[in-house]
């Protein structure tokens, strides 16, 4: 039985959710399983559903498998040049293909165009054999990289993402790690908005990227599509639009699940829109600007400057922008020495009552620890204080 307190405190606590509820745009209906948009910019999840519900991600697996090969590309261990043999096991992979085969030599950056536009399984194979040396070593790679990603819910059978006992994904995992390509490899993300491409000797027809968001909408620049009868219709799409202000803000939409091609681009583009138009997106700061200068003891400069090497940006619901407020949580006494790039304080922004944005400040340069003199009228100074 409840006591009257706790029936008060609990009608309480149901008012101020349904409250802050209220204060959320609600996005618009989804025709999928799941689903989850976010400003990428802002690094928030604005919406979603299920978004830690496993899934199964058809070829949105070789987005992992990109990443891998991304990574392999930038330590110099491939070239985009550089030819690698087609395997059997790779010629004869069901599904999607590129339709390369044992007979040729094919480049890495062909290799790659044919995983992202036309979602070969047999180009996957190839890759992964490439980096990895065997598919199996190259799933443990995978495995890995979601678990230093921070992708909890994630378990890799396959570089291709075939139906396999075990190979699940999320909503939430996808967008961390499609959130990552994006900003670890820019140089490479090119690659997601080329529309068409074959190689050459291979079937004219296949040649058409699978997204058609990419022939709809101006702004989309990828990302990758995927379908299993388990699965369902699948897409991770993102745009990059701009702003006054702001620059360029992107933000990306993970549909899974839905009925068919035309659903799953028409679902995104449904999320793409509502997270422009229902949130809008405030720098509160540049890269590098101090967000707080806060006194230094026993260190030879007086103050450090705390911020971020990148600009801080949130994305608060549409009207809202003078609602919002910082809050800045730091060690006090701050006492030299600080290294540059050192994590000495939290920032946490807020509208009202709702955390919308909590991030890591750090020294933006180092403040040396000063001479004994200065030290001890410092201890002094604290002591007395």
């Amino acid at each position: 039985m409840k006591t009257a307190k706790q029936a008060i405190a609990a009608a309480f606590f149901a008012l101020f959710s349904l409250a802050v509820l209220a204060q959320a745009p609600q996005p618009p209906e989804i025709a999928a399983r799941s689903f989850l948009v976010m400003d990428v910019t802002a690094d928030q999840v604005l919406a979603g559903r299920d978004i830690d519900t496993p899934v199964e991600p058809a070829s949105l697996t070789k987005l992992m498998t990109q990443y891998l090969v991304f990574d392999a590309l930038r330590s110099k261990k491939i070239d985009l040049k550089q030819t690698l043999p087609v395997s059997t096991r790779a010629w004869k992979m069901p599904g999607s293909r590129m339709f390369i085969d044992p007979s040729m030599q094919v480049p890495v950056d062909d290799l790659i165009k044919g995983m992202i536009v036309q979602s070969g399984n047999d180009a996957t194979v190839a890759l992964a054999e490439g980096v990895g040396g065997t598919v199996e070593r190259f799933v443990q790679l995978m495995n890995e990289q979601a678990k230093a990603l921070g992708m909890k819910n994630t378990s890799y059978k396959n570089p291709e993402g075939l139906t396999e006992p075990g190979h699940t994904t999320t909503a939430r995992d996808l967008s961390i790690l499609a959130t990552r390509l994006l900003r670890d490899f820019p140089e490479y993300t090119h690659y997601y908005a080329i529309k068409k491409y074959r190689y050459a000797g291979t079937p004219t027809a296949n040649d058409t990227n699978r997204n058609m968001l990419l022939f709809r909408d101006p702004t989309v620049d990828g990302l990758k599509t995927g379908h299993t009868q388990a699965a369902g219709y699948c897409l991770i799409a993102t745009a990059r639009r701009d702003f006054p202000n702001l620059g360029g803000r992107r933000v990306l939409a993970v549909v899974l699940g839905a009925s068919s091609e035309t659903a799953r681009a028409n679902e995104a583009q449904k999320l793409l829109n509502w997270g422009y138009t229902a949130y809008e997106g405030i720098k509160l700061f540049d890269a590098n600007q101090a967000v707080v200068t806060p006194t230094v003891w026993k260190g030879r400069e007086k103050t450090a400057k705390l911020g971020r090497t990148q600009p801080i940006v949130v994305a608060v619901p549409a009207g809202t922008a003078s609602r919002v407020k910082t809050q800045v949580a730091r060690p006090d006494p701050l006492i030299a020495p600080l290294a540059k790039g050192q994590q000495v304080g939290m920032l946490k922004v807020v509208s009202g009552e709702q955390l919308l944005l909590e991030v890591p400040l750090v020294a933006l340069e180092a403040v040396e620890e000063a001479g004994a003199l200065t030290r001890a009228w410092d201890a002094l100074r604290l002591w007395i204080k």
